[in-house]
């Protein structure tokens, strides 16, 4: 691939002068095929906590029928279908940074073999989208964490 210039671009004017050499293609080529190989790995234990959540109601029955009494085998009726419930969530919520980070790799890839300008934003743009996604999850559980601490300490000084 021929390194990208803002003289070639044509119309397109760009604020800095920033060139893909041959390094940067051999990074990108190489980025583009481990997020390929990460994405295939979530996509599979996506569908193993599926599979999970699918038996997870009979898997706790089947613990609470060995005699365990215990707080985690009380109640297996209503348990099993709230892990259940909670494995296909976070299955849902893993799988879409997944797909946007095998199609950055897709595109990247094909970018990358076809010098491909339109590709390659493509691609940047997915993994951007894949970023995005996992900060804006990230900032959502860093919230509720901090609920939970506010509402454990105030909780816990309310029973002194």
């Amino acid at each position: 691939m021929e390194p990208y210039n803002q003289a070639t671009a044509g119309a397109d004017q760009h604020l800095f002068d920033l060139q893909i050499d041959q390094q940067s293609i051999s990074y990108l080529g190489e980025t583009a095929r481990w997020a390929k190989f990460l994405s295939i790995v979530g996509f599979v234990l996506c569908g193993l906590m599926i599979v999970f959540a699918l038996f997870a109601g009979s898997i706790l029955t089947t613990f609470a029928r060995f005699g365990s009494r215990d707080a985690l085998t009380s109640g297996m009726g209503f348990g099993g279908a709230f892990v259940s419930l909670i494995y296909i969530v976070i299955a849902l919520l893993y799988f879409f940074p997944c797909l946007y980070l095998f199609n950055f790799s897709g595109k990247m890839q094909t970018a990358l073999r076809n010098n491909d300008q339109t590709l390659l934003n493509a691609s940047f743009g997915h993994l951007k989208s894949c970023f995005k996604f996992v900060g804006i999850l990230t900032i959502v559980f860093l919230s509720f964490y901090l609920l939970g601490t506010i509402v454990i300490v105030s909780v816990a000084s309310m029973m002194r």
